[in-house]
């Protein structure tokens, strides 16, 4: 029994390796998420020797019954008809991660999402082997987690450096099953953010990079103030704890002994403002000594800390009056705890509670230069530790020392001078005249580039290498990389010379060279210090270079039918004068010949990059994404395809080829740029021919009358049925009386009933209908003034072909109508007339008034004298 015991395994392992198929795998046991999240459910194909890209299809049910189509990665029609919007607007999305992967994204998880996906692969095997599908079951909880910071502290802490506190924030969860909250606090600075301490849904404590010391030390610590309530407490703040903090709160739930994080929350909870610590340190500006005497200078500090505070005082010594240059070395420092390290002739001394003296003792030559004074508050911190509040550098004191300079010339010469690209090129520089130089001295060399410029240019010289007296070279930022690589040599053949050499001279290689030549003194401590610079006179390193050519030529390998067939055009190229070329390709098309919907429009329709990166451009139609395909042949031969192809694509179609040349590393250089000749796309249909025109039973209206427009449409040549047709109207207006402004859009119906109207500034409004198959009514409601001009419809048919897809016809304009609207002129006027007539009356009246009385009363005395002498004279001649 013993030996027949293995049989069965050996059947079992021989059934298997016989039957190893195809196996779909999605990820085991339930997933759990929160409603508003997003959910992403891996599936991939295991053991598959199939073609390069396996299709998946994706399918949902509540209960794990029945299933409904959800998505697919090869079937357009494939999902349900609940599901297509969604797809539409991006909620639902196939992520493609390998050719045998593939991810299923649904964005904003919504309760009715629960249930059963089953992802599966369409077989095209003659045989089933394997597993074909797979399902995996979906939690949906809804959102039962609140977070919100604690009313103390205040939304902003005002602190200075070593001062304590503390932040909190509230969090808490109603979710049915039983879950676990993790809490983060982070800091931001800017765009930048940092992990501070964190507890995790397992209970433990995290601290964040930067934060293991002091999280140790006990200096930050997060607790628990209550069941919902977590404190962050800083014993002593840095200058580092500025910032905006917040508490980012996650949710983790557990399924078959794996932990799923199911939601995280974040808010923020204060913000956090160091007060700087006042330091201002003060040195003498020049300072000018003889040789061999001692210097003397006074670091001198200003603070407003009053604490318990240590100074380090430090002093650097710099050729350069920039601190910030590499190159300063240390004379001497006096640490916190009054520890002084120096070396023998330089001493630092402590003369009061705020002054530090640096003493040089003996100077030479090489103690010309820029001395600094460094100072560092150091305050104690928590657990018997320092930490440093403040710290400046002083501003430069220049420091000079008299000496004798040594006296040379500087002569350059090229040995080797490239007539063309990749030749060689070698230059000498040669130090003369050192007669008079004293025995101690040292050369040593830099080399310079200068770019060929125009006169009124700013022109700038970049350190190309730097040789010291011994032999070390230091390289620039230009010319690093290519000294690595070989392509740039710098040597010194004698004493009194030294050599540079280009291997392979480039394009970009042409300017002015020149070499400086510096001189180096030996101190009596055996250092070395530069003492003087000589500079060269350039070399212009230039030659005469070929002009680039390039050529392309289109061509089209099969014959062009109909609408619907599949457009193919080939690019050949050809090139001479550029350095291994690469090539980019853009496709444009423009319109025929004769064409007068929108002459000269050139049209950028897809295109590829010298790294063979495909790019679509003003390729803008949704329905036909994949429908343009660009590829590269060979080296120098393209092709560009264009499938299911309308009578709108009919045009002149051109490859526009650039020639890149490789500049060093990964960068190329543009060297040439040509365009191919055209191939044309003409359709050779004998279909319908459509005809628009405008009709308006009102041309002329009065000010808020109904203006009615119909868009007539005719049919000539074959006859259609009305659902194999289909219009894009839209109604243009130019408010002139001559067609020179430019029109405006006023409402627009698609081929599936949509309309869109246009905002206008005045009170007329508008609608758009279709009154039948071949009519559209365009009506004003209560017109205005503005409302008068040429109007007319533009409108794109849509034909169905026998295939059963939509192809777009040529744009058809109509001749415009002008609409006048006229002012009521009874109604304009009735009011101002019987304005005036009442204004006049009244002011007739009061003129009337006002003679009365004026005759009444000032002219009385007048009149009664002039009765009196008639009376006088008609008495007299009585007698």
């Amino acid at each position: 029994m013993g030996r027949l015991a293995p049989r069965p395994l050996l059947l079992v392992l021989l059934w298997l390796a016989l039957c190893r198929g195809r196996v779909v795998r999605v990820p085991a046991g339930t997933l759990v998420r929160v409603a508003g999240t997003e959910l992403v459910i891996p599936c991939n194909v295991s053991d598959y020797d199939g073609p390069s890209e396996q299709n998946f299809d994706w399918s949902f049910s509540p209960s794990g019954s029945s299933f409904v189509e959800l998505a697919s990665t090869w079937e357009v029609g494939f999902p349900a008809q609940p599901y297509q919007e969604r797809l539409q607007r991006g909620e639902i999305l196939l992520r493609r991660t390998a050719n045998d992967a593939v991810e299923l994204h649904i964005r904003n998880v919504q309760p009715s999402d629960q249930g059963y996906y089953k992802c599966s692969t369409p077989s095209t095997d003659a045989t089933v082997q394997g597993n074909y599908e797979d399902t995996v079951q979906v939690k949906v909880l809804p959102d039962a987690l609140h977070l919100g910071p604690s009313a103390r502290p205040a939304p902003s802490l005002s602190l200075r450096e070593g001062e304590p506190f503390e932040l909190r924030c509230t969090a808490s969860t109603t979710s049915p099953l039983h879950t676990h909250l993790a809490v983060l606090w982070e800091l931001h600075r800017g765009p930048a953010q940092r992990s501070v301490l964190a507890l995790t849904h397992e209970g433990r404590f995290r601290p964040g990079p930067g934060y293991e010391q002091r999280y140790h030390s006990g200096d930050v610590r997060l607790d628990t103030a209550g069941s919902d309530t977590y404190r962050l407490s800083v014993s002593r703040a840095l200058s580092a704890d500025q910032g905006s903090y917040k508490c980012v709160v996650s949710e983790w739930i557990t399924e078959q002994g794996n932990w799923q994080e199911i939601q995280e929350k974040a808010v923020e909870v204060a913000t956090v403002v160091m007060q700087p610590t006042v330091l201002r340190v003060s040195v003498a500006r020049n300072v000018s000594v003889a040789e061999g005497k001692d210097l003397e200078l006074t670091c001198n500090i200003t603070t407003d800390r009053a604490d318990d505070m240590r100074p380090e005082v430090t002093w650097y010594y710099s050729r350069t009056p920039d601190s910030t240059l590499p190159g300063p070395r240390v004379l001497a420092r006096l640490d916190r705890d009054s520890l002084l390290h120096s070396s023998p002739h330089v001493a630092l001394s402590h003369v009061d509670a705020r002054s530090f003296l640096l003493l040089v003792r003996d100077v030479s030559k090489e103690n010309s230069g820029y001395y600094f004074c460094h100072v560092a508050l150091w305050v104690p911190g928590h657990n018997r530790s320092w930490h440093k509040v403040a710290e400046v550098m002083s501003s430069a004191a220049g420091v000079g020392v008299t000496w004798i300079e040594p006296s040379y010339q500087v002569y350059l010469n090229a040995s080797k001078v490239p007539s063309f690209a990749d030749d060689p090129t070698e230059l000498e520089c040669w130090v003369l005249d050192t007669k008079s130089t004293e025995a101690s001295v040292r050369f040593t060399v830099s080399w310079y580039y200068r770019r060929n410029r125009r006169s009124d240019d700013v022109v700038t010289s970049e350190l190309l290498a730097v040789m010291g007296g011994d032999w070390t070279v230091k390289y620039g930022e230009r010319s690093k990389q290519r000294a690595q690589d070989g392509e740039l040599i710098f040597s010194k053949e004698r004493p009194d010379s030294f050599s540079f050499r280009i291997q392979r001279t480039a394009e970009e290689d042409r300017g002015n060279y020149y070499c400086v030549i510096s001189a180096w003194t030996k101190q009596r401590n055996s250092s070395w210090v530069k003492s003087k610079d000589v500079f060269s006179k350039p070399i212009n390193i230039f030659w005469a270079s070929e002009e680039s050519v390039l050529v392309v030529k289109a061509r089209q390998p099969k014959p062009f039918f109909a609408a619907g067939n599949t457009f193919e055009m080939t690019c050949k190229v050809s090139s001479k004068n550029i350095k291994s070329p690469r090539y980019s390709v853009l496709i444009t098309a423009e319109k025929p010949v004769g064409d007068l919907s929108s002459p000269n429009e050139t049209k950028y329709i897809i295109s590829l990059d010298q790294d063979s990166v495909v790019k679509l451009e003003n390729w803008t139609d949704a329905s036909r994404v994949d429908g343009v395909v660009l590829e590269k042949v060979q080296e120098d031969e393209f092709r560009y395809r264009m499938y299911q192809t309308q009578v709108s694509d009919a045009g002149l179609y051109r490859c526009v080829v650039t020639a890149w040349s490789p500049v060093g590393g990964s960068l190329w250089r543009e060297a040439a740029t040509s365009l191919s000749n055209p191939i044309e796309i003409d359709f050779q249909t004998s279909g319908p021919v459509f005809n628009a025109s405008v009709h308006s039973e009102t041309p002329s209206v009065t000010r808020g009358d109904l203006v009615r427009l119909f868009c007539i449409i005719t049919v000539e040549g074959a006859v259609l049925d009305p659902d194999d047709m289909a219009f894009d109207v839209s109604w243009f207006a130019v408010h002139s009386f001559g067609l020179d402004k430019a029109p405006v859009l006023l409402s627009s119906l698609d081929r599936k009933g949509i309309v869109s109207t246009a905002q206008r500034d005045w009170k007329s409004n508008l609608s758009l209908e279709r009154v039948s198959v071949l009519e559209f009514l365009l009506q004003v409601h209560g017109s205005e003034d503005q409302d008068f001009g040429n109007y007319y419809c533009s409108v794109t048919p849509w034909v169905k072909s026998p295939t059963g897809s939509w192809q777009k016809e040529v744009e058809i304009q109509a001749k415009p109508v002008f609409i006048t609207v006229k002012m009521d002129v009874l109604n304009a006027f009735k009011y101002p007339l019987l304005i005036g007539v009442g204004l006049s009356t009244v002011i007739g009246l009061l003129s009337c008034l006002i003679g009365y009385c004026s005759s009444h009363w000032c002219c009385k005395k007048e009149v009664q004298e002039t009765r009196r002498e008639r009376r006088r004279l008609m008495s007299m001649e009585m007698d």
